[in-house]
C-alpha cells in the first residue's frame, strides 16, 4: 500500500478513535454518575415506582452494552494502528492476502479480507 494511503488511514483511525473515546466517555458519565433524579430533573427525593427503578436499570445495561461494543472497537483500532506502524496494515490476518481499500474505506479497522470475515462469521 502506498504511504499516501497509509496516511489517510492512519488519519481515519485516529479521528474515529478519539470520537469513540469520547461517545465512551459520555455514555459512562451518563449511565453511572448520575442518580436517577439527576438524570430525569427529578427535584423530589419522595420513593419512585418500580417499573421506573427496572427502566432505568435497563437502561443502565443497555449503556454497558454499547460501551463494551465500542470499547471492542477501539481495541481493534488500535490493533489496526500497531499494523501500520509494522507496515502490515491492508493485509488479511488468516490468509495474507491484500484486503480492498472499498472494505478499509468502510470499516479502516478492518483486519480480515472479505472471504475470511465471512468464515469467521459462520463459524469455520
Amino acid at each position: 500500500m502506498k504511504k499516501a494511503d497509509i496516511k489517510i488511514y492512519r488519519e481515519r483511525l485516529i479521528d474515529l478513535r478519539a470520537r469513540l473515546r469520547g461517545d465512551v466517555n459520555q455514555m459512562a458519565d451518563a449511565a453511572l454518575k448520575k442518580s436517577r433524579t439527576e438524570a430525569n430533573g427529578d427535584l423530589s427525593s419522595m420513593p419512585i415506582h418500580m417499573a421506573d427503578i427496572g427502566s432505568d436499570n435497563f437502561e443502565q445495561e443497555f449503556t454497558i452494552s454499547l460501551m463494551e461494543s465500542e470499547e471492542g472497537t477501539l481495541d481493534q483500532i488500535e490493533a489496526s494502528l500497531e499494523r501500520i506502524e509494522d507496515g502490515t496494515y491492508g493485509q488479511c490476518e488468516e490468509c495474507g492476502a491484500r484486503i480492498p481499500k472499498t472494505r478499509l474505506n468502510a470499516i479502516p479497522y478492518a483486519n480480515l479480507c472479505v472471504k475470511c470475515a465471512a468464515r469467521e462469521e459462520q463459524g469455520y
